[in-house]
């Protein structure tokens, strides 16, 4: 997924445990500019030092991941988590290298959707 907005603020590097550690930032999304979003994201491991090159103020583009998890409290209480997980920032408008798709995405197999049809393929 991709998403460009307005950079808000950038968090520091967080070392979670030896072998793990994130960074956050927000940037507003304004889709509608009356009612702008502010949206936060993370980076991990590698990628934080991507946030390095860049500016609050600046216009950004986010290329992510949606990620969600189920969690069990000590009590038995589930509760469920969504992240989104950036793995590539750029300056907004600016042309991005590396392999990418049509729309980019980075490339994927072609997938079967619930359907049992190929990419396209309606259930009704």
């Amino acid at each position: 997924m991709k998403v460009s907005g307005k950079l808000i603020e950038i968090f520091d590097t967080v070392k979670i445990k030896d072998s793990f550690q994130k960074r956050e930032f927000v940037i507003e999304y304004a889709s509608n500019p009356k009612y702008p979003e502010l949206i936060k994201f993370e980076m991990v491991q590698d990628k934080c030092a991507q946030l390095d090159d860049f500016k609050v103020g600046q216009d950004v583009s986010v290329e992510f991941d949606l990620r969600g998890r189920k969690w069990t409290d000590q009590k038995g209480v589930v509760k469920y988590f969504t992240t989104l997980q950036a793995w590539r920032l750029g300056a907004a408008g600016k042309a991005e290298g590396g392999a990418a798709g049509d729309n980019g995405e980075p490339p994927h197999e072609d997938t079967e959707d619930f359907s049992g049809e190929k990419d396209g393929g309606l259930p009704f």
